[in-house]
């Protein structure tokens, strides 16, 4: 599925401007905030608020928010979309923008899960820290049982919230928005790498 080239330029101008314009009203800046034009971030109005840190300093340097947007475009869209045109530009271009926020946020967690494992075993994980040893804190994240748990309760989710409700029964065959073994798929291929790709990222600068 190829997309409308105007369509990626529409959505870039407003990722730009809408995350600033908001973050310019808010006045708020958090670790849990992930942009993916950082570089037009524009001064807030409000004074910020200030959190508790609760991750090492080094965790603003880690953000993969540009591997997202390219995963976003060139594998995860031809997963639950087909070819065609609804002219339907605006609404899709701020559910894009919604997805894309939110898949932002889910896989940048990482660096919190990173944080408590780091807390739990700081002896194992700085010995693979000093020597940038990345394939073994990516063995160290790794637990293939919970990671096929995590699966198994996404596509159980995505079947009972993604039905199509009808008022008529249909003798028990249930429509779905998205192929709930889809959204399994792309959480074990994409979602679940990010996020320990952020984990391994936080945890190299996390004794710097």
């Amino acid at each position: 599925m190829a997309i409308w080239p105007p369509a990626l330029l529409w959505l870039n101008s407003l990722s730009r401007k809408q995350r600033p314009f908001m973050l310019r009203q808010e006045g708020i800046i958090t670790q849990r905030r992930f942009l993916f034009f950082p570089e037009d971030l524009p001064l807030s109005l409000i004074p910020p608020y200030i959190f508790p840190p609760v991750l090492h300093p080094a965790a603003s340097s880690v953000n993969i928010s540009k591997k997202i947007w390219d995963v976003y475009f060139k594998e995860l869209l031809p997963l639950f979309t087909s070819n065609g045109d609804d002219g339907k530009y605006a609404p899709t271009l701020a559910s894009d923008l919604i997805c894309l926020q939110a898949l932002s946020r889910r896989i940048h967690y990482g660096k919190f899960v990173a944080e408590v494992k780091f807390r739990d075993a700081p002896q194992d994980y700085s010995t693979h820290i000093h020597t940038k040893d990345k394939d073994a804190l990516m063995k160290m994240l790794t637990f293939e049982c919970v990671e096929e748990m995590v699966k198994k309760r996404v596509e159980k989710k995505a079947k009972v919230f993604g039905q199509q409700v009808t008022i008529e029964d249909k003798c028990g065959e249930v429509d779905y928005k998205v192929d709930p073994s889809v959204v399994s798929h792309m959480y074990g291929e994409w979602i679940m790498p990010l996020t320990k790709l952020v984990e391994v990222e936080y945890l190299l600068r996390r004794l710097d």
